[in-house]
């Protein structure tokens, strides 16, 4: 499947939030982690912004390396600090021995997986996803960009689900709701996952 098509799926299966997403300096981004960053995922922050999808899946906003991270609890700078260790010390699947990638973290979720690229290619584009799933504390890659991991675990596409939950396994449908709009809610004293006081 092209990234067209892929992209046009996952709007499909996660409408875009109304708002739109968040505007980036994606020249400053590749200039302080030395290298660009991926289309879809340039795509993606502009259509939807940084948030979560289905009070699970938490797509990182973009944070300039060498800068204060966005927040203390989590963001691409401290969950790529958190992916390096436990690259360190986690085992890996076979298909990953010998390898020494340059992680960078865009995803986390609520059952603590990693979802990073292994960035160390010249084209962002063809950056593997590489997943450590916290359930058996297991790197594994997948040979995709982010779009189109996302599409195929809403499809339930891989032969097993590559994450520590089943939440978004092979779900026909999933809300996305960003940060903003997560923390206007919660202000409110509202939910906004259940829409509830």
């Amino acid at each position: 499947m092209s990234q067209v098509a892929e992209w046009e799926v996952l709007r499909r299966l996660v409408p875009p939030p109304d708002e739109g997403g968040a505007p980036v300096d994606w020249d400053r981004m590749g200039t302080s982690w030395g290298r660009g960053f991926p289309a879809d995922y340039r795509q993606f922050i502009q259509a939807y912004g940084p948030g979560s999808i289905q009070a699970y899946l938490v797509i990182q906003q973009p944070e300039y390396k060498g800068a204060e991270p966005a927040s203390p609890f989590g963001g691409m700078l401290l969950e790529t600090v958190n992916a390096e260790d436990a690259w360190a010390r986690d085992k890996k699947s076979p298909e990953l021995d010998g390898a020494d990638p340059v992680l960078i973290t865009w995803g986390v979720t609520g059952s603590s997986d990693l979802l990073c690229w292994d960035a160390s290619g010249d084209d962002p584009d063809a950056w593997p996803v590489l997943v450590r799933n916290r359930d058996d504390d297991l790197w594994r890659r997948y040979d995709c960009g982010m779009v189109e991991f996302l599409v195929r675990v809403l499809r339930g596409e891989f032969d097993e689900c590559p994450l520590g939950d089943l939440a978004l396994w092979g779900r026909p449908s999933a809300l996305f709701l960003g940060d903003d709009e997560q923390r206007r809610l919660w202000s409110q004293g509202i939910d906004p996952w259940e829409g509830k006081r």
